[in-house]
């Protein structure tokens, strides 16, 4: 049995975990930005470059909900140090890829180490606090969990900027270590922790491989390739379904499954999982949206993107902390319902923008989105595993990020899809009034021929072609801004979808109840 931990280590483990977790989201985000420079190393096309994203997303998806079990079988701390230095060998490796080829395998690689490293960080947080202080623990972890996609295209576009792209990856060597020697130093399997009985599970870990590995390629690849028009496409949701489909059924009639379901019986533990789901879902695509607008329709560069991500970023934290020190205090679906209006308020705010908005209204409603995020992560973290039985946190913790990492993946391909198709339609809307019998369209052109031709000494075709073109690029710009007020009025929608959900949810007590 593991000695007694000392009250001061449990912040010393949490720091450890916070690492570990930062470093493995952060490169979720960090390598999107250096994307056109890594193009450039390779001579690679845009669909080949992309599988450096892709190939991590994949590998992630696969590992999580099988990351408890793993866990038991090899022993938790020898796992997570495990992936610890192996995520960090493999960041060396992805910066020093001599090609592209070389440099997949090393994210495939990242992928799988980081993905056991999430569920393991957040299981082993908890662990180290007292049941009462569990609203804290999971304040504690998700400061990495938010932290790394807000730091991620902000770090990413820095070092690329002014130093190179292999440091995005060799940034993570000093943060690895140090996790490393802390994570051993440190932390200590439970007692309660035992190797699982009986032959491994082989389908059940092919079935996940295929289902998770082809969902991700379905919603990465979808937009790019047209979605259902495409065969390819086809194939991945085709065998995603199957592969999702057999899992679960093996899972329900196996002796000994890879992945305990039971655990769904609980109704707050199934409503947690489908609250950080739809939560995900929103916040991951408002996310990816608004650094997109201010980029292309209001000319932000990617550093002042960045920044203005920030005053969000440390909403959610100040909320993380506060609701962690509440839990307990008070009502969970009362701080649920609280974080859940927050979000959809600052989607609201966001359908009012413009193409003369300024800083300060956008910083505003991120804020109010940072804010609901720390009210939502932390209750739905704590509450929906309260009554887990000890030995199955771990699995647990993997379900619990799975659903994270997936309901931000269809977010994200859910969002560029609505907003290429509302782009288009609203395009071709705007396009049926430019006409000759426009009076007011003709009149634009007579003051822009007016404006053009004296100063830059161009011929009458000259000057209406280029008014026609400043007047096709002025269409083109509002109806992306109204595509954008489309998504952001969808995700109102969205976050509110999530209130009936919070009901499923129960006050933290002390003790964990069995179900079996």
């Amino acid at each position: 049995m593991s000695a007694p931990r000392a009250p001061s280590h449990k912040w010393i483990v949490a720091l450890t975990t916070m690492l570990g977790t930062f470093m493995e989201v952060l490169d979720t985000s960090v390598a999107n930005v250096a994307l056109p420079h890594m193009k450039g190393t390779y001579a690679a096309g845009t669909d080949e470059i992309t599988w450096v994203i892709t190939s991590y997303l994949v590998a992630n998806a696969i590992i999580l909900p099988i990351t408890g079990w793993l866990g038991s079988f090899f022993g938790r701390k020898r796992l997570y140090l495990f992936c610890l230095a192996l995520f960090t060998l493999a960041s060396f490796g992805a910066g020093a890829a001599p090609t592209l080829g070389w440099l997949i395998l090393m994210r495939i690689v990242q992928g799988l180490a980081g993905g056991a490293m999430v569920p393991m960080s957040q299981a082993i947080t908890l662990e180290a606090f007292p049941q009462e202080e569990h609203g804290m623990a999971s304040a504690l972890f998700g400061i990495g969990v938010i932290f790394g996609p807000i730091l991620g295209p902000l770090v990413g576009g820095w070092i690329t900027d002014n130093w190179s792209w292999p440091w995005i990856f060799w940034i993570n060597i000093p943060v690895g270590v140090l996790a490393y020697y802390l994570a051993f130093s440190f932390v200590e399997d439970p007692a309660y922790l035992h190797k699982p009985e009986g032959a491994v599970d082989y389908w059940s870990l092919i079935f996940i491989a295929v289902g998770l590995g082809c969902l991700e390629l379905f919603l990465s690849r979808g937009e790019r390739l047209d979605w259902f028009a495409s065969n390819t496409v086809k194939v991945f949701a085709g065998l995603a379904a199957l592969g999702i489909t057999l899992f679960i059924w093996r899972s329900l009639t196996a002796e000994n499954p890879l992945v305990d379901l039971s655990m769904f019986r609980l109704p707050e533990f199934a409503g947690g999982m489908a609250l950080i789901f739809i939560v995900s879902f929103g916040l991951y695509a408002a996310f990816i949206l608004l650094p997109l607008f201010v980029q292309n329709l209001l000319g932000f560069t990617p550093t002042w993107a960045g920044l203005l991500l920030s005053p969000g970023g440390v909403a959610s934290v100040v909320a993380m902390i506060a609701v962690g020190l509440a839990m307990g205090k008070v009502d969970v679906r009362l701080i649920v319902a609280a974080g859940a209006a927050s979000l959809a308020y600052s989607a609201w705010l966001l359908t009012h923008v413009n193409l003369q908005t300024g800083m300060a209204y956008l910083v505003m409603a991120w804020i109010f989105h940072g804010l609901g995020l720390g009210f939502v992560f932390v209750p739905i973290a704590t509450a929906s595993v309260q009554r887990i039985p000890p030995a199955l946190v771990g699995t647990a913790s993997g379900m619990f990020n799975l659903m994270r990492n997936e309901g931000g993946s269809v977010g994200i391909a859910v969002a560029s899809t609505i907003l290429a198709q509302r782009a288009q339609f609203h395009h071709a809307r705007l396009a049926e009034h430019i006409t000759p019998f426009n009076g007011t369209l003709q009149a634009s052109y007579a003051g822009l021929a007016q404006g053009l031709f004296p100063r830059a000494g161009l011929d009458p075709g000259s000057v209406n072609r280029l008014s026609q073109a400043l007047i096709g690029a002025e269409v083109t710009r509002q109806s992306f801004l109204m595509s954008f007020v489309d998504v952001f009025g969808f995700l109102v929608v969205v976050f509110l979808l999530a209130l009936p959900f919070a009901l499923t949810l129960r006050n933290p007590k002390g003790g964990g109840l069995s179900f079996h």
